[in-house]
């Protein structure tokens, strides 16, 4: 199972609502079920560099099927993931990255968003997961 085109639209569409009421300029990606870009918009004003930090967001999310922030804590020193963000050309390890899931409980792909702090980040992709 993969996200639909009209999926991805409307979880982009539900992240940028929530982004404007949190007074935010993101950058929100959209992958499939096999990690490959399905959708991406970077708000007016958005910061660049977070373009491609959105994008690794959500691929991280999707390479190990849990949330980047969980990642980050397992990647810590002395953890068992420590320097797994050294992988995969590059993994982001801090929350923003989250897993979309059909009605059945399927990965169907994942969310990245970047370009306010981690809590926002994270939220505004929670919010696109859900409201697609």
């Amino acid at each position: 199972m993969n996200i639909t085109t009209e999926q991805a639209q409307k979880a982009l569409e539900a992240g940028i609502k929530k982004s404007k009421e949190l007074d935010v300029k993101m950058n929100i990606a959209v992958v499939d079920s096999g990690a490959n870009i399905k959708s991406f918009i970077r708000m007016d004003g958005a910061w660049l560099g977070s373009a491609d930090i959105a994008i690794k967001k959500a691929k991280t999310a999707r390479y190990f099927d849990m949330d980047s922030g969980e990642i980050g804590k397992l990647s810590q020193p002395g953890k068992p993931l420590f320097n797994i963000e050294h992988s995969n050309e590059g993994l982001i390890s801090f929350p923003g990255g989250v897993l979309v899931k059909n009605k059945a409980g399927e990965i169907i792909g994942a969310i990245g968003v970047s370009g306010s702090s981690v809590e926002n980040d994270h939220e505004v992709a929670s919010y696109a997961a859900k409201n697609l």
